[in-house]
């Protein structure tokens, strides 16, 4: 579950095969299905012993890619790639896993989407990235959504739930990966960047498990095994497999295409909460859509003068 993407809606009017299709709305499912799987794991375990299962399988996966590649990582990358486990793949599992004690997947899924905007302020204010009307304008739109989702439950009740905001937090996180590789990193590719970071960070998962964790001693019960079954697959399938199918759509696509996976996401989670009993109410769903409208307008691109003059060519047409 790492869309670290700035999504463009000027892919979805792109002609692609339905096999291209096909494949997006499955990396779609695959993310959007995290937030279920999370949920899953924590009818067992602990939010600190999901979180490490989940890196701890990612790792594996890539691991054997990580290791061939190791020798490209140059010696002043190597803190940064310590620094994009930490805040792409270490902080966010544990976050996530925490707020889904109290909150549902879908709300979490809906404030996933908080993940291209917190990339383009710290873009912005850290990386002095320029900021244009649009995008600001798109900025406040997205996090009057977040207020909603935070401050309002599935029955129209004022709240606050102080869970939501660690979830605000991991997306932060995840803003300050997306900059981190965009800046540091450019010659590395994904697979790279990913198999090496998770490296880094693995010794953390590895101590837990085998330290504090408890997670061998709860596997008593089939309830128990099929909690930690979901874990592995929220980390191999989640993470590692997702990545891949990722880079695919971005080598048979673009990478403008790849990203629109960003406004599938939160539908799916949202689905998938509801058919497991999650209440979802009319303001979560308003917040959800002013969130998806708020990265749209931030992403949004103006016409080009050959955008312009090929739109007039077509109208004349």
């Amino acid at each position: 579950m790492q869309p670290h993407l700035l999504a463009m809606p000027t892919a979805m009017t792109e002609q692609y095969p339905l096999l291209t299709w096909a494949k997006l709305f499955l990396l779609a499912l695959v993310w959007g299905s995290s937030f279920w799987l999370i949920k899953q794991g924590l009818t067992t375990f602990t939010p600190v012993e999901v979180a490490a299962v989940r890196l701890a399988a990612a790792a594996a996966i890539l691991a054997p890619f990580a290791l061939l590649r190791i020798r490209r990582v140059k010696r002043h990358q190597w803190p940064v790639l310590l620094s994009v486990g930490m805040t792409g793949s270490l902080l966010p599992a544990f976050l996530f896993a925490l707020a889904q004690t109290q909150i549902d997947s879908g709300v979490t899924g809906a404030l996933n989407a908080l993940t291209p905007l917190f990339t383009l302020i710290i873009g912005a204010f850290i990386f002095k990235q320029a900021v244009t009307k649009r995008t600001a304008l798109g900025l406040f739109v997205g996090f009057t959504g977040t207020l909603l989702l935070v401050l309002m439950n599935a029955s129209g009740a004022l709240t606050l739930n102080g869970y939501a905001l660690f979830v605000v937090i991991a997306t932060f996180c995840y803003g300050v990966n997306v900059n981190l590789i965009k800046t540091y990193l450019p010659d590395q590719s994904p697979l790279t960047i990913t198999g090496v970071s998770l490296l880094l960070v693995l010794p953390v998962a590895i101590w837990y498990l085998l330290g504090p964790g408890e997670v061998g001693a709860q596997l008593i019960s089939p309830e128990a095994w099929a909690s930690l079954i979901a874990v592995i697959v929220l980390g191999v399938v989640g993470t590692a497999l997702a990545l891949i199918l990722f880079n695919h759509l971005v080598q048979v696509a673009s990478t403008v295409f790849a990203s629109s996976v960003t406004y599938l996401i939160p539908l799916v989670a949202m689905l998938l909460g509801t058919l497991d009993g999650e209440l979802i109410g009319r303001y979560q769903v308003m917040g959800m859509g002013l969130i998806l409208l708020g990265v749209w307008l931030a992403n949004r691109k103006a016409p080009s003068p050959t955008d312009a003059i090929r739109a007039q060519v077509e109208r004349d047409t």
